[in-house]
């Protein structure tokens, strides 16, 4: 490899940083190069200088977090992950002997399949600790690692064992700073004093469409101020030494969260510097030889990097990360031998496992024809499964007396600055943030769950993607599923979130039709690692089903499953249905059966389960020579075509809700015994 020793190694090392973004992104033809030329200088001293971070067991659990939330910069994530020698870890979290990234992974920047995507992506390439594409996740995200950290040091760390100390950094943008969730998130964590957390803030004042004075032209470190943040200046990018004291500040402040303002120059040293032309496309050929001119680099070679600057990341981060990762190592297995209960915890927690027996827990309701809201059981259920799980946690937008998602067994208590081991948290009326903070949480290893009405998933829906995304278990629970909300009217009354939820692949969403269809529900939840879950639960009470006359609730883990049948076993009508409308199939079926028209209902808590099901299983379940179908649900009837076929009937909405007792809006939308009743008659007239 070529070698230069005419400028110092520092400077040396931030202009082969600048100089590897400028080559992928103009190699790719596509990219944003210079923002990571701006913040190289920043992200090098925090990588060299202080990130406890070992490259070579990149899940190492005490390990500091780096987020870089501005992700459209991620071509400087990948050439820190490729100097560092980050090491690749597996979906078991195995680490294995291959890097993360290579220079011939940089070469192929935003190519199909490449190691070095568009975007920081979570359990793609192994150093990232959460995807970040839409601007203000990652910092919201980094609030929920912030969180995490406290709680488990809260939990597990003891006189002469510091296991949990980590510190969580994320680089942000303006437009971080612009999307609203990245407000709620740094007021929770302001309130929530997480001095464990630093946002460096890249102010480089310019975004696609201009300066930011076009639309930006608020005091962001009076606002942070404010949020009771601890908020310092950095002048200059470029000024390393100013950097390092701005770090120092934050290691030093114990009471709140710090903000860093860095002001810096978009496309550092290039000729369209503090320009707009700076942010979303490559320089060009011409530009970028005269860059690296500026910069001291050889101006005809490409992806270059001297021995030297490997060698500096060696005996920078990654002896640094080693020592303290093999320090930790020690630690825990002296406290394994005094603390065998809390090591076995960590470690179950780390590879996303469940304590032994935690299904013990999971009661079995009797049937009632009163019975329960599936809120109500989901939180007699989450409580239960809590006292069996420590590191089952979460909390609600403001909303835990609605959605029974407070924890209220003897020392749950709440997380608040002066009690770290409280498992329930109040996000407030924050239901974007809320769901990101979840999120980073779970990134973490604790099982989280937040919780809103189903209405509010739409102010989520972003992170609820994102926990798709990125194969979290992360549980998002909805109460308040239908038009059953009532008087509070169409505003309060979900009709296309189901529909909308459905449509996110890799997310699980379940609505229960009783009290044991949410035990076997939460059954299924808990067990998961790589898939987060939608929890749907009605408001009003469903009847718990008498399980001696019915099937067992337990085809809930096959998504859909033969609830009832007539009694001759050969239906002449398929009555699907979810949630509360199951109780109303089972209604209508005896109505039918009363004029000797056999109904088959058809449970189907989760489409997604069901359609994994082998074909067979779904035949059985929906015989295809059963053609008279009819779906209920209490929402929008895209989708059930799946299962009804073209010329089955769906009772579903077709409009928006309307305001009125419960009981006034079932008949006017259709959702009573005499109407399913006649869906099914007109189904098996024109089917036979």
């Amino acid at each position: 490899m070529l070698t230069t020793t005419s400028i110092d190694l520092d400077t040396l090392s931030v202009n082969t940083i600048r100089g590897l973004c400028m080559d992928a992104v103009q190699r790719a033809e596509s990219g944003h190069p210079g923002t990571p030329m701006g913040m190289a200088p920043v992200a090098y001293t925090l990588w060299q200088r202080f990130l406890r971070f070992d490259p070579a067991d990149p899940i190492w659990p005490s390990r500091d977090r780096f987020v870089l939330s501005e992700g459209h910069a991620s071509a400087l994530l990948w050439s820190l992950l490729h100097l560092s020698g980050v090491r690749a870890v597996d979906p078991d979290y195995e680490v294995l002997g291959r890097p993360s990234v290579t220079l011939e992974d940089l070469k192929t920047f935003r190519q199909l399949d490449s190691r070095c995507p568009g975007h920081p992506e979570y359990r793609w390439t192994s150093g990232v600790e959460t995807t970040t594409g839409p601007l203000g996740q990652g910092v919201a995200t980094s609030v929920g690692m912030a969180v995490a950290g406290q709680w488990l040091a809260a939990r597990y760390n003891r006189d002469g064992f510091r296991l949990f100390d980590f510190d969580v950094y994320a680089i942000a943008g303006d437009g971080d700073m612009m999307e609203g969730i990245s407000s709620e998130a740094a007021s929770f964590a302001g309130h929530q004093r997480l001095s464990n957390l630093c946002w460096i803030y890249d102010s480089n004042r310019v975004t696609i469409e201009g300066h930011t004075d076009l639309a930006f032209t608020e005091d962001v470190a009076e606002r942070f101020l404010a949020y009771g943040w601890n908020v310092t200046t950095v002048a200059d990018a470029n000024d390393l030494d100013a950097v390092e004291r701005a770090l120092h500040t934050f290691r030093a402040e114990d009471e709140r969260p710090t903000l860093i303002v860095v002001h810096s120059h978009i496309g550092y040293g290039s000729p369209v510097e503090d320009t707009a032309q700076a942010h979303g496309e490559p320089l060009g050929a011409q530009a970028v030889r005269e860059t690296k001119r500026f910069l001291g680099l050889p101006e005809d070679v490409d992806f270059h990097v001297p021995d030297e600057v490997y060698d500096g990341f060696a005996r920078g981060i990654r002896a640094r990360g080693s020592a303290a990762r093999d320090a930790w190592r020690s630690r825990f297995e002296e406290y394994r031998s005094k603390y065998p209960q809390l090591a076995d915890e960590i470690e179950r927690m780390q590879r996303r496992e469940l304590p032994d027996g935690w299904q013990d827990a999971l009661p079995a309701v009797p049937a009632d024809a009163k019975g329960l809201a599936t809120r109500d059981s989901s939180g007699q259920v989450l409580n239960a499964l809590a006292q069996a799980v420590p590191w089952l946690l979460g909390g609600s937008a403001d909303l835990a007396p609605s959605t029974k998602t407070r924890l209220t067994f003897p020392g749950a208590g709440d997380f608040q600055p002066d009690d770290r081991l409280g498992r329930n948290f109040h996000f407030g009326i924050r239901e974007h943030a809320a769901a990101a903070i979840a999120n980073g949480m779970a990134l973490t290893k604790l099982r989280s769950y937040w919780s809103g009405f189903l209405i509010f998933s739409d102010y989520a829906r972003a992170a609820i993607r994102l926990s798709a995304l990125m194969e979290i278990p992360t549980v998002h629970i909805f109460s308040h599923d239908s038009i059953g909300v009532g008087e509070d009217g169409p505003t309060h009354q979900p009709v296309e979130q189901l529909a909308s939820l459905r449509a996110m692949p890799g997310l699980l969403v379940f609505r229960p039709a009783d009290a044991n269809e949410v035990v076997e529900t939460w059954r299924v939840v808990a067990g998961l690692r790589h898939e987060p879950a939608a929890l749907v639960l009605s408001r009003q009470p469903l009847p718990t089903l008498d399980r001696s006359k019915l099937a067992a609730a337990a085809g809930v883990a096959r998504g859909g499953y033969v609830l009832a049948d007539p009694p001759s076993g050969e239906p002449d009508v398929i009555l699907l249905a979810t949630g509360s409308e199951v109780a109303l199939a089972l209604t209508a079926r005896d109505d039918l059966a009363a004029d000797g028209i056999g109904a088959r209902v058809v449970s189907m808590p989760c489409w997604e389960l069901f359609d994994r099901q082998p074909r067979q299983y779904r035949h059985e379940v929906l015989p295809p020579a059963v053609r008279a179908r009819v779906a209920i649900e209490q929402a929008s009837t895209l989708g059930w075509e799946r299962y009804v076929g073209d010329t089955g009937a769906v009772v579903g909405m077709h409009t928006f809700g309307a305001s009125a007792p419960l009981k006034q809006l079932l008949s006017k939308f259709g959702f009573t015994p005499e109407h399913v009743s006649q869906a099914a008659r007109d189904q098996v007239a024109v089917s036979t």
